[in-house]
């Protein structure tokens, strides 16, 4: 990767100290000096914000966001992807801090974005899975996927995985001071407003595995609440407004 294309990594944490040090250390053994992490710290009371400062002061590709309070997995995004358009940083990517997300799939992500716009960790395209879910988490994630596809009329297979890599040029043109949605429909809302502007949108398959320390965060609430924000989502100013193509929509 050339000093032109560096990359930067999001990683909101709330109470994930112990996961925090061995996913710093994975991802940066599995990326080129040119990827930083930025831990987003959403004032855990376990103390990984410190263990973030401690990471940071030992590793100069660490660097750490405090937030006074947990106020939803997309406002972390969010601060996160400003704090990286303000540092010039070419790629940027979001995935999760518990190893539900392999550290092992990012250089292939940063390899697709070479001739993609938006890449998608995807569970749903060949090759892709998850792994220690029942089947009920199984149905509502996949017909969860499928229903806000087949609302909003796009091809992408998983609309709700949270592990992705924008190219700058993404996260500027889809207003990001506008996204509505802060819980599991983010994610949903981020990539179609990729591909309502016309960005090149590419899936790469990942195997989801449940986290390995701690409890998840993610409930049956939460992803009903998603569902029924898509339609919203569709009928939204953002989508209303005529934009310039720029690449090819749902690659």
């Amino acid at each position: 990767m050339t000093a032109a294309r560096r990359a930067l990594i999001c990683l909101p944490t709330y109470n994930e100290r112990e996961n925090l040090g061995p996913i710093t250390e994975a991802i940066l053994a599995a990326t080129p000096p040119d990827v930083d992490v930025l831990v987003i710290d959403d004032g855990s009371p376990d103390g990984t914000g410190l263990l973030a400062d401690e990471l940071a002061a030992r590793e100069p590709r660490v660097h750490v966001l405090h937030r006074a309070k947990k106020e939803g997995l997309g406002k972390a995004y969010l601060a996160g992807f400003d704090w990286a358009l303000a540092r010039d940083y070419a790629l940027v990517l979001e995935m999760d801090a518990d190893f539900s997300h392999d550290p092992g799939y990012l250089p292939a992500m940063l390899a697709k974005a070479e001739e993609a716009d938006l890449v998608l960790g995807s569970r749903y395209v060949p090759g892709g899975g998850t792994v220690n879910w029942g089947l009920g988490r199984k149905i509502l994630s996949r017909g969860g996927s499928l229903y806000a596809r087949t609302i909003l009329g796009v091809r992408i297979r998983d609309l709700t995985g949270g592990f992705k890599c924008f190219r700058r040029e993404v996260l500027e043109a889809i207003e990001l001071g506008t996204v509505e949605c802060s819980g599991y429909a983010f994610q949903i809302e981020l990539t179609y407003r990729a591909i309502l502007r016309g960005f090149r949108v590419a899936e790469i398959p990942i195997v989801f595995a449940d986290r390995r320390v701690g409890q998840s965060k993610m409930s049956r609430r939460i992803v009903l609440e998603a569902i029924g924000k898509v339609w919203g989502m569709r009928g939204s100013a953002f989508a209303r407004r005529p934009a310039d193509k720029i690449g090819t929509p749902g690659v």
